[in-house]
């Protein structure tokens, strides 16, 4: 048998083994076809087949693993106990861009499913070797690395901090600034995910000055990106006061009232949340966002602010003062009432309005309304003044002082409405000579 014939059993043998994790991968992107895959023993026979000489046989062998394990826990299950991931981890240290991408793909593919799986991933070492391809310079690789990170991440505080202890925060925080649109997204979601388990977690990504990045990609036009920034924003401010603070001092107003608007549902939604989780720590905000309502030119920028002020406004009677004391609830009134403003404008203000006057117990914020606001508003005014004056005996002379009371006695109010209701109660916390 001459050399060329021996050779010639060896190239087919390749030919074989490459012609096989070529259609392996390519079968594994059917649903229909993952369980006989599964029943004929697929995973035994790609596992050898990451250690094949051959680097492309190695790379398919990752991606049909990657995509089969993806399916579901079962499978990702099976990776863990046919002992891949140690094979895994190894070569995601030694081998080239594309089996680093190839590999991560798969601990992506496993770690998402559970926390338990995820912490299988941890076990095996696999994070420092992740976190050393964030600094890889092919950005395929990075964002391959982080998509893994991010989902081991997700699962619970334990699995978040494993990847913060691996010195994950500070190289996610690079690779936000990178130019590829898609290693951005991936990594911002990743901070998210991070961040959202405890304020301890938020903590350390604020230390690595994720925040002034975040802040700055607001306005970015790529949507999945706002998505993203936004929702990493609103994971770090949901914890405390301080750290909702923080967010509102990266300057985010007045530009987050624009994604109120965007034409992307979950841009919207997800700027809601973070004005909201703003909302609920401080009223940081009210006045960058007062500004918004009086000086903006656009009618939709000012029911954006309108509504954020209202949000702050309904959580507490501190958090309604601070609204009101900026001289907010005029201006609100006036854009309610004006004929030029928009319908979406005028709702958003009077709901604002609502929402402010519900919580708020300052009454020298609520007197000049007893002048000004329509009958509808009125009755949400004189309601706050029946609910305070009974309990406030200084409030109650300063009423009369100021001509509060003999306003009240003007207003004509249909008998047996909420309104007479409301204005009843004011009448008895007086005695019947004053009123």
């Amino acid at each position: 048998m001459s050399q060329r014939q021996v050779l010639q059993v060896f190239e087919q043998y390749q030919k074989a083994r490459t012609q096989f994790v070529q259609m392996v991968a390519e079968l594994a992107t059917r649903p229909q076809n993952i369980e006989t895959l599964q029943n004929a023993g697929v995973m035994s026979l790609l596992r050898p087949l990451l250690l094949d000489v051959v680097p492309t046989i190695q790379q398919t062998a990752a991606l049909a693993l990657g995509r089969l394990a993806n399916y579901n826990d079962d499978l990702a299950e099976a990776v863990v106990k046919g002992d891949i991931l140690p094979q895994l981890v190894y070569s995601l240290a030694e081998q080239n861009r594309f089996y680093k991408k190839a590999a991560a793909f798969v601990l992506r593919a496993v770690g998402k499913h559970s926390p338990q799986l995820a912490q299988a991933i941890v076990d095996c070492g696999a994070l420092d070797t992740l976190v050393i391809c964030l600094e890889d310079f092919d950005p395929g690789v990075k964002e391959a690395a982080v998509w893994a990170l991010g989902y081991i991440a997700r699962h619970n505080a334990e699995l978040s901090q494993a990847v913060v202890d691996a010195g994950a925060v500070p190289l996610l925080v690079l690779c936000i600034q990178e130019p590829e649109i898609a290693l951005k997204r991936i990594a911002a979601s990743a901070l998210s995910d991070i961040s959202k388990h405890s304020p301890e977690l938020a903590q350390t990504v604020v230390d690595t000055g994720a925040i002034a990045h975040l802040a700055q990609m607001i306005l970015n036009p790529d949507s999945k990106l706002k998505r993203q920034v936004l929702s990493a924003l609103s994971q770090v401010a949901k914890h405390s006061v301080d750290l909702a603070e923080m967010v509102v001092e990266a300057e985010i107003f007045p530009v987050v009232l624009t994604c109120l608007k965007d034409k992307d549902e979950y841009v919207k939604k997800n700027a809601c949340t973070l004005i909201r989780e703003i909302a609920k720590h401080t009223p940081e905000g009210v006045p960058q966002l007062s500004v918004c309502l009086s000086e903006e030119p656009e009618d939709h920028i000012k029911a954006a602010a309108a509504w954020a002020l209202g949000q702050i406004g309904r959580h507490t009677p501190e958090h309604a003062r601070a609204v009101s004391v900026t001289n907010t609830l005029p201006v609100l009134l006036s854009l309610y009432m004006s004929v030029e403003s928009s319908e979406d404008l005028q709702i958003k203000s009077k709901k604002a309005i609502k929402n402010i006057l519900q919580k708020c117990t300052y009454l020298p914020a609520l007197e000049p309304f007893l002048y000004d606001a329509p009958p509808n508003i009125l009755k949400h005014v004189i309601g706050q003044f029946s609910k305070v004056l009974p309990h406030d005996s200084k409030a109650r002379r300063l009423f009369v002082t100021s001509g509060g009371l003999k306003k009240v006695q003007e207003i004509k109010a249909e008998p047996g409405s909420l309104l007479q209701e409301y204005i009843n109660s004011v009448n008895n916390c007086y005695p019947e000579e004053i009123v």
